[in-house]
């Protein structure tokens, strides 16, 4: 077994995985939200209004991060996938179903407010354009992860199948990445780049990068407090679970 391997089966460990989830959790949620009210407050309050779109361009400050955070989180539910059908790790089974319905929120965020932004930029709500309607597409992969995951009993089963679906599902991210590109439409052409120059003037950037840090953050936390749970109510009725909590395992009792 090599040293990757090695890792991930230490890690994969419940009892292990409990104690990481417990401590990192708490550490994410608290970084997150003295950064998420930096970004908010700069977003709201500091940046100018853009001169085009006056104050409504600040919806980009939970427009942008919420669609970035979509894509990434399937990636990661895929990801997470992979790994559990390769080298059968609960643990992974555990965290790619608990990214699902947080993907499936952000993914809801984003087509939300571009539906807002969109009614007051283009003069209507919804457009069959090809960004919106493959992050449409997006959400109901999410949504069928979810739904065929809770359908089958059997909870390693269930993971599996709905990993899978993730995993061929992941073949979207780039046709809704570029999908501007390749065939035009409503939507604007990508505006904001890691990497590169930006379309959006500097000074209304430096809020945008607060925000996608406190989203990541708050994500982290949440997708360890979420893959906690589940795993602990997979695991009731474990000795080890008994330790930790001052409880009695399944099937004993107290003298």
């Amino acid at each position: 077994m090599n040293s990757l391997t090695r890792w991930f089966h230490q890690f994969g460990s419940p009892p292990t995985f409990d104690r990481f989830a417990a401590r990192w959790s708490r550490l994410f949620y608290v970084a997150a939200v003295p950064v998420l009210l930096i970004g908010l407050y700069q977003g709201l309050f500091v940046v100018p209004a853009e001169a085009k779109q006056l104050d409504a361009f600040r919806i980009i400050y939970i427009h942008v991060p919420s669609a970035w955070m979509s894509l990434f989180v399937f990636a990661l539910m895929a990801f997470y996938a992979a790994i559990a059908l390769i080298w059968r790790i609960k643990i992974c089974e555990i965290l790619a179903m608990a990214c699902a319905p947080m993907g499936a929120g952000f993914t809801l965020i984003t087509l939300l407010t571009g539906s807002i932004w969109g009614k007051g930029t283009w003069g209507t709500w919804w457009d069959w354009d090809p960004r919106m309607t493959s992050e449409l597409v997006l959400l109901f992969l999410y949504l069928g992860v979810i739904g065929l995951y809770h359908a089958i009993e059997d909870r390693r089963s269930a993971a599996r199948a709905a990993g899978l679906l993730a995993i061929v599902g992941v073949s979207l991210l780039p046709v809704i990445r570029y999908s501007v590109d390749w065939w035009g439409g409503l939507h604007q052409r990508q505006s904001i780049n890691v990497f590169g120059d930006n379309a959006v003037r500097d000074q209304l950037i430096g809020p945008l990068w607060w925000m996608v840090v406190a989203t990541k953050l708050w994500f982290a936390g949440s997708l360890l407090a979420k893959a906690r749970a589940d795993n602990l109510s997979r695991e009731a009725g474990k000795a080890w679970v008994a330790e930790r909590f001052g409880g009695v395992p399944a099937g004993e009792s107290t003298p």
